[in-house]
């Protein structure tokens, strides 16, 4: 299903530690703040409680948003060390044959993702290194155009 959020069980134990600490953490420290400011009287020209409602808004879209993951999200496992197959948690150097650089990723769910060392198993990259062996040659369609990539090991 294109809805289907990847999530390694790294990622959902992040995402459930985040909600948890937003509900049972600033949710209520907000709900405090409003209560005070409320006490102080005029409403119009108060800051703290104009600042509070927004954070308070703020929380509870995150809270959505990370709600909505945990209920689409499929837990998939990643794959351990040793494994001939390129998987989800798998760090894989590899070689940029039109620029002779190597370097190395880690394929990840799509929230995990840092574009730098962390990429995502659904990005172009991450499509083309899934499955794949030592001594693969991929080519990925790059921002800068295609690029070939050999795969050196697989941890």
């Amino acid at each position: 299903m294109a809805d289907d959020i990847v999530l390694t069980p790294s990622a959902k134990r992040k995402i459930e530690d985040e909600l948890r600490r937003l509900r049972e953490v600033e949710m209520p420290d907000l709900s405090e703040r409003i209560r005070q400011a409320r006490d102080l009287g005029d409403l119009s020209e108060n800051f703290d409680y104009q600042d509070a409602k927004r954070q308070q808004g703020f929380v509870s879209g995150r809270i959505a948003d990370l709600q909505a993951m945990l209920d689409r999200g499929k837990v998939v496992e990643e794959i351990g060390p040793g494994s001939d197959v390129v998987g989800m948690g798998s760090v894989v150097r590899v070689r940029d044959l039109d620029y002779d650089d190597e370097f190395s990723v880690k394929l990840v769910s799509p929230n995990e993702a840092n574009g730098v060392d962390a990429v995502s198993s659904l990005s172009p990259i991450g499509k083309a290194l899934m499955n794949r062996k030592v001594g693969d040659k991929i080519a990925v369609e790059t921002p800068d155009g295609k690029t070939t990539f050999e795969i050196l090991t697989i941890e």
